[in-house]
């Protein structure tokens, strides 16, 4: 006699259904990220096959299971199943050592089914030794349209973040048990995974033309513009790829665990290749906004993914890099509109945003010393450390304010402001936003990010427009 069907043996899928990320990509990020050697054998391990190329991988790739994203619906599902008795087989195509070590982190599994040796456990033969170890009767759990021969021939189903198509056909074959929906990776994740807001950074572009006081130059502001695009694009692009890099790390971290990729929200592969469309795209608006311009685009963003896969685990090394990678934009905007930049402006940017670093770093150790947490992965500071970036932070802050005091006094500013006496209300406005920013930090107030910080804060705002203003009228008024 047939057993009920909710007692029936439930065989699992891991990659997309389990999990909502692919086991081997994220061997193969793991792998190329211990030894970037290994992206150039990644095609001879695939000339050996499916199957090979999963041994090859597997072999070199440390436990995955603790940092999987898992589908967490699905495994409270599993796990109340499990405790009314029923039977649980994860069946997947991952290698066998990936898929014994999830089922040794989740505890949840009465056997496994993987690939070994020479076939890859993929559709029909993973069907097959789903029938040979189990009988025909079981309820499989899947994700894609790879698993349909698998469930037109069990006796139910569960759906596990399956398009609208597969899950008809599913549902006109056998009884569908569960279903579980993926959350929607609408606009809203993908802009999160582009962090647009960052692209604000960018507009650091337009200071030369700002201190030019040539805003109404319609050609160099046009290529300002598309410069801004470019570059915008670019950064998203490099963001995508830290992200894929950070992995690992990122899940570990109370905030980041949340991005897209990290989560599971957005896959490996469509990360890589939108990360590759954006960098195409970026340099290829570089050129045409200016070739020198290109240039400095390459510089940027070889620059912050150097930063991005080792520079950053390097204490001091890596603020002093972003500080130069600020630097950057503006020397960038100076080459795009062929504007000479004053070395008071690259000296001042420099200090400005080494500070700004700084801010961020301790605003991080902060966080870390009020929750007891341990030192973020990937990171090397230590909250004793606070008492060292503290002053240098505060230093900086106080040595651009000194070079903004000279560049009031210095004869080229004189000569080209109607009255640079009102720019020592600027240096004031500096000594406050920036010591608004330190203040905020010091009470562990202060975003990870401190450029947001001063977008969404309302009396950072005021002090910037009110500055900005003062800019204005000190170039175009003459008190006699």
């Amino acid at each position: 006699m047939r057993a009920s069907k909710e007692l029936l043996p439930l065989v699992v899928d891991l990659d997309g259904t389990l999990t909502l990320t692919d086991t081997l990509a994220e061997s193969v990020v793991q792998i190329v990220k211990r030894n970037p050697l290994n992206l150039v054998r990644l095609p001879v391990w695939l000339l050996g096959g499916r199957a090979s190329f999963k041994r090859a991988i597997a072999s070199r790739t440390h436990p995955l299971a603790a940092s999987l994203p898992y589908r967490q619906s699905l495994v409270d599902y599993l796990t109340a199943e499990k405790s009314r008795g029923r039977r649980i087989v994860l069946a997947t195509a991952a290698h066998r050592s990936v898929a014994e070590n999830v089922a040794t982190h989740l505890e949840l599994f009465d056997d496994v089914l993987a690939t070994d040796g020479s076939d890859n456990l993929k559709g029909s033969a993973k069907l097959a030794q789903i029938q040979q170890r189990i009988g025909r009767d079981f309820v499989y759990a899947g994700d894609s349209s790879a698993d349909l021969p698998i469930w037109q021939a069990s006796q139910g189903a569960v759906l596990a973040g399956v398009s609208s198509d597969v899950a008809a056909s599913v549902r006109s074959a056998v009884p569908v048990e569960r279903e579980f929906a993926n959350a929607d990776a609408g606009l809203a994740i993908w802009i999160k995974a582009l962090r647009v807001h960052q692209w604000l950074k960018n507009l650091l572009l337009f200071v030369p033309l700002f201190t030019a006081f040539s805003f109404f130059d319609t050609d160099k502001l046009t290529t300002l513009m598309l410069a801004f695009v470019a570059m915008s694009l670019g950064a998203s692009g490099t963001y995508i790829l830290n992200d894929l890099w950070d992995l690992a790390n990122d899940r570990q971290h109370p905030r980041k665990c949340t991005r897209p990729f990290a989560s599971g929200a957005l896959s490996i592969a469509n990360g890589l290749g939108c990360s590759a469309m954006l960098l195409v795209s970026s340099l290829a608006l570089g050129l045409i906004a200016s070739p020198g311009f290109a240039a400095m685009l390459a510089l940027y963003l070889v620059m912050t993914s150097a930063y991005s896969w080792t520079l950053k685990k390097k204490p001091l090394i890596d603020v002093i890099v972003l500080s130069l990678l600020y630097t950057l934009r503006i020397f960038a905007g100076s080459v795009a509109v062929d504007i000479p930049v004053s070395k008071w402006l690259l000296a001042f940017s420099l200090l400005t945003f080494l500070s700004l670093a700084l801010v961020k770093r301790c605003a991080e150790l902060v966080s870390m010393r009020q929750s007891g947490a341990q030192p973020p992965a990937g990171r090397d500071y230590r909250v004793a450390d606070l008492e060292v970036l503290w002053p240098l932070g505060i230093g900086a802050a106080l040595s651009a304010v000194v070079v903004f005091g000279l560049f009031i006094n210095s004869a080229d500013t004189v000569a080209r402001y109607g009255e640079a006496s009102l720019l020592w209300l600027v240096a004031i406005g500096f000594i406050y936003l920036l010591g608004r920013l330190w203040l905020a930090t010091v009470r562990g107030e202060m975003d990870d990010d401190p450029v947001v910080f001063v977008m969404e804060d309302r009396g950072s705002r005021i002090t910037m427009l009110s500055m900005v203003a003062i800019v204005l009228l000190a170039h175009f008024t003459h008190f006699p």
